[in-house]
């Protein structure tokens, strides 16, 4: 009887250990799956558009990894070195300075002076302004250099994929075109952040075939009708726009033009005049937005005449007397006069010795 008690103990504590041992197992796998499910949601992508004014900065965020396209004008210098700071940031991978423009690339040298920077990417193109300068001082004291885009190229932001989609071109008349224009996937969803690019660089997009659907599209050149055309917005075909510009800018940004595209084809509209800073966060199937959507309200009256190709609609037009006229598109001698230089503004016009036809 003894000896029987004693080996249905032992089969008892045997049990015993088995249930304990199963028992551990399950809960450490419970900790693994908790551990994933937080991982996955630090791998969002983040992508935020900074609100700078009439002015671009874009900070995107993928994991450890980080990317910059532009940061503002030089007033908002401080301003973008203090967010990036403030979301712990302490290394950005890639810097973009779309094209050389004070409104793009005016916070960049506060930026990478105050950094530590991977890689600079910049079009090969120069500037005379002081702010173009104190770039390429800030990006030579720091010992790096600036890599030019070429169309095609890879940029991997952790297992979110960049590829360059513009410059397509070595010159352009307007420092616009030079926009790098980028198309960053992540998952089944993407984002196609273009600068300034105008009708010119869109054109030579889809004349290269390239593939510009995406999901998001950061308007170009602050929704300038001299961006946006129907052709390229046709080829994107985004569910949502994004446009950074100023409340009450110089520019009348957004134009009717673009505004009234993106309306009739139902896109959902954020801005940053309306909607401050604004977040996307892609888990790589679906976008979410930090604030509700803005409208389609334009900016004041525009005062730009360009074709859907960015092209200057003024006509200029020196007479068999010598004078310089410019001729509206509605004017009463439009058509019958040939245009010896296209201007897209009257101010352009006058600043050039031209006086308004006076029909």
């Amino acid at each position: 009887m003894r000896k029987l008690n004693k080996k249905a103990l032992k089969t008892y504590f045997f049990i015993f250990v088995m249930l304990l041992s199963f028992f551990v197992f399950l809960t450490a796998c419970s900790k693994n799956k908790t551990v994933e499910t937080m991982s996955n949601v630090r791998n969002d992508l983040e992508v935020h558009f900074m609100d700078v004014g009439q002015a671009d900065a874009i900070f995107i965020k993928k994991g450890q990894n980080t990317m910059l396209i532009d940061a503002g004008n030089n007033e908002d210098a401080d301003w973008v070195v203090n967010y990036l700071k403030n979301q712990g940031i302490k290394k950005i991978d890639y810097v973009i300075g779309t094209h050389p423009h004070e409104d793009h690339i005016g916070g960049l040298d506060a930026v990478i002076n105050s950094f530590d920077i991977g890689k600079v990417y910049m079009p090969k193109v120069t500037h005379t302004s002081k702010t173009f300068k104190d770039v390429i001082h800030a990006v030579k004291n720091k010992g790096l250099k600036i890599s030019n885009p070429v169309v095609g190229s890879k940029i991997a932001l952790g297992d979110a994929k960049g590829v360059i989609l513009a410059p397509n071109s070595d010159k352009y008349k307007d420092y616009n075109n030079y926009s790098i224009v980028l198309k960053l996937t992540y998952g089944n969803t993407s984002f196609l952040f273009t600068g300034d690019a105008e009708g010119l660089s869109e054109k030579e997009m889809i004349d290269k075939g390239l593939n510009l659907s995406a999901d998001v599209l950061k308007v170009g050149h602050h929704g300038s009708n001299s961006s946006t055309t129907l052709s390229f917005l046709n080829k994107v075909n985004p569910e949502y726009a994004v446009i950074m510009t100023g409340t009450d800018n110089d520019y009348g940004h957004p134009h009717k033009e673009t505004m009234d595209k993106l309306k009739n084809k139902g896109i959902i509209v954020y801005r940053t005049d309306q909607n401050g800073t604004i977040v996307a966060i892609s888990d790589g199937e679906h976008i979410k937005f930090n604030t509700n959507p803005g409208n389609y309200r334009i900016g004041r009256k525009s005062n730009t005449y360009v074709d859907e190709y960015g092209k200057g609609m003024i006509k200029g037009n020196i007479n068999s007397k010598g004078e310089r006229i410019y001729h509206m598109p509605d004017g009463a001698y439009y058509n019958k006069v040939k245009a010896e230089i296209w201007f897209k503004t009257e101010k352009e016009a006058k600043e050039a010795g031209f006086r308004k036809s006076k029909k």
